[in-house]
């Protein structure tokens, strides 16, 4: 071990700051809330939103105040509600309950920035936990080493209970990316001292617009499930947090660490399990014919965010040979590739990756029978293995960082 600062008390996390405003989460909800108010008004008419509208006010001068006549009032109110009045009131609160969550996690989002912006840092962290192992002297080459040795396995579960339906969770999702979207005008104006970094009012109106559809839209789908989970739903239902999540997530997770640990590469030692589709726990639904789904499912979505960052990628290494200079590997690499447009012909890193997405294509059609959805070639010459896909990704890195 080796210490390249004098002891001091180790590094400790800034808790939440109670100073820190609560105003954007107050009109995200606002917003949110208005705008869930309004579309009821329009699906299913002023009478309904009026009932909903009691039930709210009554109740808050119930909770906020202590007001016992209030509380009758509710009580006499409620017991007074037809079978569809009672559902409406219930969906209108089910939904209210999940934007203003949606509202919450979008505040501790913008706090944790603020906070990161300033230079604090939050508990959990890596930035924390690096920063208490250089306090106690332990070295970079040290944790790279340990890192090495280790293997965590976050575990993905599933219950055929589950009720709440993926297209829910998808709407959500978006409204959550229209919030970020959004950002917040009084606190970008506080950071940047001008408020010119906000959304303009066109923006805004048309961010709002789009909030508008989605919340009409979870409004008018069933928000439970009448019918059991099958195994393959369970399968889709806990791919969506891959393609949502893990897959783009995860490396950000390992070039933090390579950032911030001086490492050019550090060992894979996280990786994403389950055991849906293929818990022989005697679950009668599930059959060798169900673990061999499920695995091509996880196959073709990785695969198929492979052949999306591959395609990206083509579009951006337009290096001409003309211009720059490349290794004899991936020279030999470009030359293999079935890539004969003559639009190409000088731009080798297309010409490879363009070989690259036939052979993953191929890959894809040989575990899970599946397309990818584009073809600058047909596929072909499907990969023996990983390492034979990364060792030409390597190929690509190592000429870019030799000829700068």
């Amino acid at each position: 071990m080796t210490t390249s600062q004098p002891l001091q008390d180790p590094p400790v996390a800034r808790k939440n700051d109670k100073s820190d405003k609560d105003l954007p989460l107050i009109q995200d909800i606002r917003l949110l809330g208005r705008i869930l108010g309004d579309v009821i008004r329009e699906q299913d008419g002023v009478a309904v939103f009026d009932v909903i509208e009691q039930v709210r006010q009554l109740s808050v001068a119930f909770r906020r105040d202590a007001d016992a006549q209030a509380d009758k009032a509710l009580k006499k109110l409620l017991k007074a509600l037809s079978a569809d009045q009672t559902v409406s009131v219930i969906r209108a609160f089910t939904y209210f309950s999940h934007l203003a969550n949606l509202a919450e996690d979008r505040h501790h989002i913008r706090r944790r920035t603020i906070r990161e912006r300033a230079g604090d840092t939050q508990e959990g962290s890596i930035e924390v936990a690096l920063s208490r192992l250089r306090w106690a002297g332990i070295a970079p080459q040290q944790i790279a080493q340990t890192l090495a040795e280790s293997y965590v396995s976050p575990v993905l579960t599933a219950h055929p209970t589950e009720v709440q339906r993926k297209s829910i969770l998808d709407a959500e999702r978006d409204i959550a990316r229209l919030l970020a979207e959004r950002g917040d005008i009084t606190e970008r104006a506080q950071l940047y001292n001008a408020a010119r970094d906000a959304l303009t009012p066109r923006a805004l109106a048309a961010n709002e617009a789009q909030l508008r559809a989605r919340v009409a839209q979870l409004w008018q789908t069933r928000l439970l499930r009448y019918s059991k989970l099958t195994v393959s739903d369970e399968i889709e239902n806990a791919l969506s947090y891959y393609d949502a999540t893990f897959l783009r997530e995860i490396p950000k997770i390992y070039a933090n660490l390579e950032r911030d640990l001086g490492q050019d590469n550090v060992h894979s030692f996280l990786r994403m399990g389950q055991w849906i589709g293929g818990d022989r726990d005697g679950n009668p639904n599930v059959s060798a014919a169900t673990l061999r789904e499920a695995l091509q499912r996880q196959s073709e979505m990785a695969l198929r965010h492979y052949l999306t960052e591959v395609h990206l990628l083509g579009g951006e290494l337009s290096l001409s040979d003309h211009l720059v200079e490349v290794t004899p590997q991936m020279q030999l690499l470009a030359d293999s590739s079935p890539d004969t447009n003559q639009h190409r012909q000088d731009e080798p890193y297309r010409r490879a990756l363009t070989g690259i997405y036939a052979r993953l294509a191929a890959t894809l059609r040989e575990l899970s029978g599946r397309e990818a959805a584009l073809h600058a070639v047909m596929p072909q010459n499907a990969y023996v293995n990983a390492d034979e896909f990364l060792l030409q990704l390597r190929t690509i890195e190592t000429s870019l960082q030799a000829h700068h």
